[in-house]
């Protein structure tokens, strides 16, 4: 591809994010009731392709359930309130309710509380009891310490997730986790990231990673990008990752890693474009931070903006506009993209003539000036 020059000594790729590109319609349409979203990973089926991201302001066990019950895949971060504290309703309460030049240190206060192994084995026996697929999250640097807890819980899908996540983390100070022994002794699928790079990304299918999530979590509560100066744009990450997914089908004689697009989706434009651009299914926060079940109610934050050295987010307040099962599957009350994000996914299948989400991502797509 065409490289752009920066400087006389700097050319860099041109990227595109998803607000730069369109969804083209084919010759034929259908109806959005022929159509199908759903989404399996390994032996579990999921009726939409939607995995909620593993925030506090999002992701509750009360909330993950609701999420399984409603066709999705919620994600439990085993880092967060529900592993530190028996009992974390004050405390979010109190998140809530900071104002925002004091939000940033008391959250780190907060989380400074240590982790309770034996809150992990409870947290994840509170989802499993509702008969559903149980999915949880630790950092890279957490794995080793506590995937044993996870395990023996009964955890059904196992997510290592960080801002970047290697095959080759080198550190001179600690032995790091060997990810892809970790993942052969483990039973269970491992879904890992995130990383933004064709390279990257088929280093981590090579680990035997079920999944690999595509961005660095990077949306409405993230300063990654201002921060670190690390960004790449999300359509662009995704085409790179699917482009790895295929070249590692050829190679592996068959194995298909899916793609998961995480981070930076707040409608149902940006769902129906990721997956166009390749994904096999969305990793989302704030969108679903707005529904009045969320923990948040109303406000959103990710492990990045408690970290205790470098706070890469920040609470930022998103509002609340309705229920989960409107948000997900309507009606709306909105004419915004914030709501029915399903419905919509299936509407724009419908328009674009595709009836399945691996069709749907052979659909023309076109580049869109830079709003």
């Amino acid at each position: 591809m065409a490289q752009v020059e920066i400087g006389l000594g700097k050319n860099g790729r041109r990227a595109y994010e998803l607000d730069e590109i369109g969804i083209v319609p084919a010759r034929r349409t259908r109806d959005p009731e022929e159509v199908s979203i759903a989404w399996q990973i390994d032996a579990y089926r999921f009726e939409t392709p939607l995995v909620v991201s593993p925030m506090d302001s999002v992701a509750s066990p009360k909330t993950v359930v609701a999420v399984g019950e409603q066709g999705g895949l919620g994600v439990l971060d085993l880092e967060g309130l529900w592993t530190r504290y028996e009992d974390p309703e004050p405390l979010l309460q109190e998140i809530r309710e900071l104002d925002d030049v004091a939000a940033t240190k008391r959250l780190q206060e907060i989380y400074a509380a240590p982790i309770q192994e034996e809150l992990i084995g409870r947290r994840i026996e509170e989802i499993r009891d509702a008969g559903l697929v149980t999915a949880a999250r630790l950092s890279p640097q957490r794995t080793a310490q506590y995937h044993r807890a996870v395990v023996d819980a009964g955890v059904d899908i196992f997510v290592i997730r960080g801002t970047t996540v290697s095959a080759e983390h080198v550190s001179g100070r600690a032995e790091p986790l060997n990810l892809k022994q970790f993942i052969y002794d483990l039973d269970v699928p491992v879904v890992v990231g995130g990383c933004a790079t064709y390279t990257a990304a088929l280093h981590l299918m090579r680990t035997g990673a079920a999944g690999v999530l595509v961005g660095f979590g990077g949306g409405s509560g993230h300063t990654t990008r201002s921060v670190l100066g690390v960004a790449v744009p999300m359509a662009s990450a995704i085409g790179d990752v699917a482009a790895a997914r295929r070249d590692y089908l050829d190679e592996s004689g068959g194995r298909y890693v899916h793609v998961i697009a995480d981070g930076g989706m707040t409608g149902s434009g940006d769902i129906a474009k990721a997956l166009a651009c390749g994904a096999d299914a969305v990793m989302v926060g704030s969108p679903l931070a707005r529904a009045v079940e969320a923990p948040g109610r109303g406000y959103h934050w990710g492990s990045e903006a408690h970290h205790s050295e470098l706070p890469r987010g920040e609470r930022v307040g998103v509002g609340t506009i309705g229920d989960l099962k409107s948000i997900l599957h309507g009606p709306a009350s909105t004419s915004d993209g914030s709501m029915n994000l399903m419905g919509a996914l299936r509407r724009t299948m419908a328009t674009s003539g595709y009836t399945d989400l691996k069709e749907f991502q052979r659909v023309e797509v076109v580049v869109n000036p830079h709003r």
